[in-house]
């Protein structure tokens, strides 16, 4: 009897132990609300101690706003609990943003559901953590405004890595069709597997230990868009809303050490002189801004046997013009298959990262940066 009752009384203890447990779990919930500024422990977008990155409007420094995919920002807190506030433009009326949220190293990919949005995170230990919030979808998407932070007391982050990387490029460099971990493939709408923080560009600057910057639309081309679209590349390249071809960017903000570009894909197979000519125009603008920067051509990771052949003489072919002019910092790789895995034909998650696993490698081989990995 009596090892009956010390049985009961363990799994009684477990249970209790495994409600605790699962109380300090984190949560996040949405609610409809604006900050009220006067609130107690609330703290500004402005406030210095919140790090941004990324192509963000700050005309309102209390309320900057970001449309590009990847787009990033951090912060460092005291307490149990955390709010922060993000307006969504709510584009036509019925879109509704992705965003990635981290805290503590655990990731959350959640949707807005309101033009102004409280995210309230709680479940958190007593002590200090950290918060990054990156946009998932992209600059068709709509844009972000982040109005603010409510907590316990705001701390001071460590300074932002020094080495800085651009990723240029389209929908598989947003981030497309690559997340279907809540909604299928072919369900939904075009954007709900978009996942731009798990995209191949911020996962190999997270491995360098770097800040990460995407300059990406889906579907855009180097002289031909896919699906109608009225942008190209050299077009938008300039602007802060890439797909609105809309506010001027200041380069001056964000250099990077590293560029790769990887376009080609919606071009498809064109004349090769004509296409040779624009990429290379193309590349002297982004020379033009990053001057020591060493850049990486890639062909399209989604690309066949044919438009993969295709693309590596056009590369080649840049390459060699480049370096005929004295520029020895541009580089070419050329991936060795197709990754079609995701959805509508765009790399999934697994392939994402085989991707930056292969970037990564050749960097490191061809000791284009100076590592500053932790």
């Amino acid at each position: 009897m009596q090892s009956i009752k010390s049985g009961f009384c363990f799994i009684v203890i477990l249970f209790s132990v495994n409600i605790l447990y699962a109380q300090k779990e984190i949560s996040i919930s949405i609610e409809n609300s604006s900050p009220v500024e006067t609130t107690k422990s609330f703290y500004s977008a402005a406030d210095s101690q919140i790090q941004y990155v990324g192509r963000i409007q700050k005309t309102n420094p209390a309320l900057p706003r970001f449309w590009m995919p990847g787009v990033y920002l951090k912060a460092k807190f005291e307490g149990k609990i955390l709010s922060f506030f993000l307006n969504d433009e709510v584009l036509y009326g019925n879109v509704h943003n992705y965003v990635e949220i981290i805290v503590d190293n655990k990731l959350f990919r959640l949707q807005t559901k309101y033009a102004t949005n409280k995210f309230i995170v709680s479940g958190l230990k007593k002590g200090t953590h950290t918060i990054t919030i990156c946009k998932d979808t992209e600059s068709g998407n709509g844009y972000l405004e982040f109005a603010g932070i409510v907590c316990k007391k705001l701390l001071p982050l460590p300074p932002k890595p020094e080495l800085k990387m651009e990723f240029i490029g389209n929908s598989i460099t947003c981030g497309f069709g690559a997340d279907a971990s809540q909604i299928i493939c072919e369900k939904g709408q075009w954007y709900d597997q978009h996942n731009a923080y798990m995209s191949y560009g911020p996962l190999t600057a997270r491995a360098l230990n770097a800040q990460w910057q995407i300059s990406a639309v889906s579907g855009i081309g180097m002289i031909h868009s896919c699906c109608d679209m009225k942008i190209l590349m050299p077009k938008v390249f300039d602007k802060i809303n890439m797909s609105g071809d809309s506010l001027s960017w200041n380069f001056d903000e964000y250099i990077p050490e590293l560029v790769t570009i990887c376009l080609g894909q919606n071009d498809g197979i064109q004349d090769s002189i004509t296409f040779c000519n624009a990429y290379i125009d193309f590349v002297k603008t982004v020379r033009s801004k990053y001057a020591d920067a060493k850049i990486i051509l890639l062909t399209s990771p989604m690309a066949d046997a044919k438009l993969r052949a295709a693309l590596k003489n056009y590369l080649s072919s840049i390459i060699v013009y480049f370096n005929n002019k004295g520029d020895k910092n541009m580089n070419e790789y050329v991936f060795e298959k197709s990754y079609n895995s995701g959805c509508f034909g765009h790399p999934d998650l697994k392939e994402q990262q085989e991707i930056s696993d292969l970037l990564l490698q050749f960097i490191k081989e061809n000791n284009l940066i100076n590592s500053k990995e932790d």
